[in-house]
């Protein structure tokens, strides 16, 4: 292995579709000599977009990792989904770099997944840069100045287009050459005066003897941590399809990006709740193993492959490795590289590396791999994924394939942070989530196609929430006797409304052992219970506190049966005195629609219930209405969309907050319960 941890570079390449990542991913393999020839999106021969999907649809829906050795210095480079129904991978890849490179298309500017990835990146303290793709004919000062407004005057061009339009010009290790829109030396003047005031005694430095006084390494550094703490965005501009600006980029992340231990320090966490303490990986190649998996794929051939980022400790084939706090180790049998869909076994795998052990059925996503107990309860702060709240109710279009399909959905589960699968107890209903309509048909061809399993599907009950609007007290006395040793239990509890989102606390307040301790978590299980079935809709309740303060037992009768009975009807009692409440889940809309469409999409929405918040230009003449609106309102909106633009609106959905449901509809939720739970 002919590189060392503080060689190695990991990169993200994310942004708006179309933006051209795909693209560059090729012409950087190409430039680095991985591959001989670059491939082709629309002729589907690109290293990444080897799934029968993306070839066909000549877009990326999964994150792809491919490696690119320059000298002495190892480039682990993913390729990642633009569109916002696959931010699920996007994220993900997010956790194993240090370098967030957004790519921006010259032509289209400052986009909406342009914001989104630089403020997800910011939020992960992750090191950012920008890159200017398809400079070619594109007025790359106007897309300078836009991306200055956008995310502030740190966001400075470290190379320009030059003149010729076939190259660029650096700006900060050999500022001389005529660029397209700016002077060279002004551009420089500006980088320096921008990484010498990170530090004082660089500063000083540079005050005292101009930058002849600064020492490459003295530079090196500076720029490095003005890059970790976002105080220089470095502008680079490339045409991937022309080669242009492409080894300038190769040689600007060789030389100047941070490598695993100048980034800043992932976030693990060990153990949990109160006890939790934040710890460090040391990236100690002698240390106890660390690795964090980012990446799931079940392959038909390869089996399941986990994709993993090394934190501490060097992972050698035979390897034994746990898995979170498991017990029972597993064998690194075999150890990978990857490049696309191809695998290179490696011996082993050094901090700040990325790597692959398939056939694990253990091992799932954002699982933490360690070699000693010392490291368990140790996980990665998790990532803030959109939760996925477009639902669709599924079953086999065939009978007989009940199981195939839970096997089928449990694996694309694994594979994606932002599918879930659901099932309704009480309506014996199967319900798959995703961010989009669009992202849900897309997961089930791939099911059809990679399992052979098809499906009828319909929308979803909405989840709707019970909760209490006020504080009140309850009180039921268990008494039953049947001969012999009967059953005595008596339970005093108040409820009180927590904020929303806040959950449920139960509080124990006894005193002078009215209930002894041992019934108390009976009493709580009975509790749970009501908040599970919920109390007056059938709804799982939240945002409620319980406080039992008092209570009878019998030496004989009391029973833990007879206690968690209490417990229930005493907080169905006090429920019915504290105002219940139902919730909506109100998500986030954003409506991707043609300019011209734009009056009678607003007004569709006003009619239900609505709060648009603002509206956005996109690329193609469309316009982004910002929104928030009911789920309940939205679970079919696809149909009606299509209707109103001719098929070319699209919108995705993303869970924001509950909050309380209109009187009348609360009305007619109560009601069509209350025949149901009679019957039952």
């Amino acid at each position: 292995m002919p590189y060392a941890t503080d060689g190695i570079r990991n990169i993200a390449l994310v942004g708006h579709a179309s933006a051209g990542k795909t693209t560059l991913f090729e012409a950087l393999l190409q430039a680095g000599g991985v591959i001989q020839t670059q491939g082709s999106v629309e002729r589907g021969t690109t290293v990444s977009d080897f799934d029968p999907m993306e070839k066909e649809r000549g877009h990326s829906v999964a994150a792809a990792i491919a490696s690119i050795d320059v000298g002495n210095c190892h480039i682990n480079l993913v390729d990642t989904p633009g569109h916002p129904e696959f931010r699920g991978p996007t994220l993900s890849a997010l956790a194993a770099v240090e370098t967030c490179a957004i790519v921006v298309n010259a032509h289209n500017g400052v986009e909406h997944s342009t914001h989104r990835m630089m403020e997800y990146a910011k939020s992960r303290d992750l090191c950012r840069m920008l890159i200017v793709n398809k400079i070619d004919g594109a007025n790359c000062r106007k897309v300078v100045e836009q991306l200055r407004e956008a995310f502030g005057p740190e966001c400075l061009p470290i190379n320009l287009p030059a003149q010729d339009g076939k190259s660029v010009v650096d700006c900060f290790f050999k500022p001389d050459g005529v660029a397209d829109f700016d002077k060279v030396a002004d551009a420089h003047q500006r980088i320096i005066d921008q990484v010498v005031e990170i530090n004082e005694t660089v500063m000083g430095h540079y005050l005292d003897e101009g930058e002849s006084g600064l020492s490459g390494q003295e530079l090196h550094d500076a720029f490095e941590q003005c890059l970790r703490e976002g105080h220089l965005v470095p502008i680079c501009f490339v045409s991937a399809r022309t080669g242009a600006g492409v080894k300038e980029l190769l040689d600007l992340i060789d030389r100047l990006l941070p490598n695993p231990k100048e980034g800043n320090p992932p976030p693990f966490v060990k153990g949990s709740g109160a006890d939790a303490v934040q710890i460090e990986a040391t990236n100690d190649a002698k240390g106890h193993v660390i690795a964090d998996v980012f990446k799931i794929v079940n392959d038909p051939f390869v089996g399941k492959l986990s994709v993993f980022r090394v934190y501490q400790g060097t992972v050698k084939k035979d390897t034994q490795l746990f898995i979170d706090d498991g017990k029972k180790p597993f064998k690194v049998g075999h150890l990978f590289k990857l490049k696309g869909k191809d695998h290179t076994e490696i011996d082993q795998a050094i901090p700040g590396d990325i790597a692959a052990v398939a056939k694990i059925e253990e091992i799932h996503f954002d699982a933490v791999l360690h070699d000693s107990h010392d490291e368990d309860q140790i996980h990665l702060k998790p990532l803030d994924f959109p939760v996925p709240m477009f639902g669709l109710a599924v079953e086999p279009a065939h009978k007989g394939q009940e199981q195939k399909l839970a096997t089928a959905l449990g694996k694309l589960g694994e594979e994606d942070p932002c599918f879930r699968v659901e099932h309704n107890k009480e309506l014996n209903e199967t319900v798959i989530r995703g961010l989009s309509d669009l992202h849900l048909k897309l997961t089930l061809e791939r099911m059809k196609e990679r399992y052979g399993v098809e499906v009828k599907s319909r929308p979803p009950r909405i989840a709707y929430r019970e909760t209490v609007g006020a504080n009140a007290e309850g009180h039921h006395r268990h008494k039953k006797q049947t001969g012999g040793a009967g059953q005595f239990g008596e339970v005093f509890l108040r409820i009180e409304p927590l904020e929303r989102g806040a959950g449920f606390e139960f509080v124990d307040a006894v005193k002078g052992g009215t209930i002894p301790g041992q019934f108390l978590p009976a009493v709580e299980k009975g509790v749970r219970q009501v908040l599970e079935h919920g109390a007056v809709a059938g709804y799982q309740m939240q945002d409620v506190r319980v406080i039992v303060y008092d209570g009878k037992y019998h030496p004989v009768d009391s029973k833990e049966i007879a206690f968690m009975t209490a417990g229930k009807k005493a907080f169905l009692d006090a429920i019915s005195k504290a105002r219940p409440t139902l919730l909506e889940p109100v998500v986030n809309l954003e409506v991707f629609v043609p300019d011209a469409q734009m009056g009678d999409v607003t007004g569709g929405l006003a009619s239900k219930r609505a709060r648009i918040s603002g509206t956005d230009s996109a690329r193609g003449g469309e316009i982004i209405i910002k929104a928030q609106v009911p789920l309940a309102e939205v679970s079919d909106y696809q149909t009606e969309l299509k209707s109103m633009t001719g098929g070319r609106g699209r919108y995705a959905i993303e869970f924001s907050h509950y909050e309380p449901v209109p009187p009348q509809v609360q009305k007619q939720l109560v009601d069509a319960y209350k025949p149901r739970h009679e019957e039952d």
